[in-house]
């Protein structure tokens, strides 16, 4: 029994896939086997009609051979004893009738009127005179009788051969079928297993053929990730709490204090609540960005730009920044046209940008566009701490926090945001780091035509 009251009913009606996969093999192999059988019956048949109406025929000849010879006795029919050439006849089955050249019988088998087989005729011809004619006809035994004895033996073997083979394609069918239908309901199974709550149920390696072994493959995989995502939003919980709890436990002192008249509101006091409001408005605002950018319908007003200038404006409007952190900022920025929406793409080269300021406590920072072929590359490459090679393949999801992020306030978005875009645009962001090296992003676009 089972708790889906939907699956008997299903398994009743529509019967197992196992089962409809057999008797579809078997009906393949019925309809060929029956086209097979079909057609070497009616070859056969025909092959052994013809045999037998050459040896009709060449038995016929042979009887005017034989009268022919005794007409050269004596030269006329009226004193011919064809007695011989009648015997003979009947011994082979057939009934002969002898005509002269007028058509009139000369002789003729007791049986012939009564005679209902296969007729057959040849000339019979002396030292190249036409003196008469020979007609055979070939009763139910004899050559008429093999006949139909070979054609009903030659059905009976196509029937066993064709009854065999059905037996065969049966058992084989069923086979095959079972070694298709194993791996997909061990599929079925883990899949009720993960519907369960059971989140570590995998398929494992599996004996199949290439598709459903792609297949368990693909379907541990979308569970590994299934598991990553289940806890990154984990991680997400713990961190927005994490990041919350500060800027909201400033704010609620402070504004106690205020209530209370153990601060005055002085510009300093409002100025760190305000900061603090600041913190939780970006907060916000990545996380509608994130929104914005993961959008399946996210519209974007392409035109035609230079990445340079984009750049160049977005290292402007960081540079009091990489001032403020004693991180110079080199640019080495040459001119490429793209078709890109302004805004987003100013929103990528600052996510970029940002990130390389926030891991690079010293040193600097280099920003460049160049051509690679027919696509724009921009890369921003820092001297920062770099990241490590466990938490390289990661750096873009959603909210992940790598080791070197632990120490570092933000909500770990900014690379899922540039990666999104990037793809949006039809591009993709991708990282080279060597912990201690420091770290190279880089974006590569499709290139406008001018």
């Amino acid at each position: 029994m089972t708790d889906d009251p939907g699956v008997p009913a299903r398994a009743a009606h529509g019967g197992t896939l196992g089962l409809r996969l057999a008797l579809a093999f078997l009906m393949v192999a019925l309809a060929a086997v029956a086209l097979l059988a079909g057609l070497t019956a009616a070859f056969a048949a025909a092959d052994v009609s013809t045999l037998a109406n050459q040896q009709r025929t060449e038995l016929t000849s042979g009887f005017a051979v034989g009268a022919a010879a005794v007409w050269s006795q004596g030269h006329t029919w009226d004193s011919t004893d064809l007695s011989s050439v009648l015997d003979n006849a009947g011994r082979t089955g057939a009934a002969v009738q002898i005509r002269d050249q007028a058509g009139h019988v000369v002789a003729s088998s007791a049986d012939f009127t009564a005679a209902k087989g296969p007729q057959s005729s040849h000339p019979i011809v002396v030292r190249g005179q036409l003196v008469g004619t020979a007609v055979a006809r070939f009763t139910r035994s004899g050559l008429t009788a093999a006949d139909r004895s070979l054609q009903t033996a030659l059905l009976r073997a196509i029937a066993g051969a064709a009854g065999l083979a059905a037996l065969l394609a049966l058992f084989t069918g069923l086979a095959v079928a079972r070694r298709i239908t194993r791996p997909v309901t061990r599929l079925i199974t883990v899949t009720r297993a993960m519907a369960a709550g059971d989140r570590t149920a995998r398929a494992g390696e599996i004996r199949a053929a290439g598709e459903l072994r792609e297949l368990a493959i693909a379907f541990d995989q979308m569970a590994g990730a299934l598991d990553r995502q289940e806890l990154i939003r984990r991680n997400l919980v713990a961190d927005v709490a994490h990041e919350l709890r500060t800027p909201i436990a400033i704010l609620q002192a402070g504004h106690e204090a205020l209530l209370d008249g153990v601060a005055e509101p002085n510009p300093a006091v409002l100025g760190s609540l305000r900061d603090e409001v600041l913190r939780l408005a970006r907060m916000v605002g990545d996380l509608q960005t994130l929104a914005a950018a993961d959008a399946a319908a996210l519209n974007l007003s392409r035109r035609n730009c230079d990445l340079a200038d984009l750049a160049a404006a977005a290292a402007d409007s960081l540079a009091r920044r990489f001032e403020a952190a004693g991180i110079t900022l080199d640019r080495v920025l040459a001119p490429v046209p793209v078709s890109a929406d302004p805004n987003w793409l100013h929103q990528v080269i600052t996510n970029l940008l940002t990130n390389a300021l926030k891991f690079t406590p010293a040193g600097h920072v280099t920003i460049s566009t160049s051509r690679d072929g027919a696509a724009a590359v921009l890369r921003v490459t820092d001297t920062g701490v770099g990241i490590p090679a466990g938490d390289l393949p990661h750096i873009f999801d959603r909210f992940w926090r790598g080791q070197q992020a632990a120490q570092i306030s933000g909500s770990g978005i900014g690379l899922a945001i540039a990666a999104e875009l990037a793809q949006a645009h039809g591009g993709r962001l991708t990282a080279s780091s060597r912990p201690g090296h420091g770290t190279q992003l880089t974006l590569t676009l499709p290139r406008a035509l001018q």
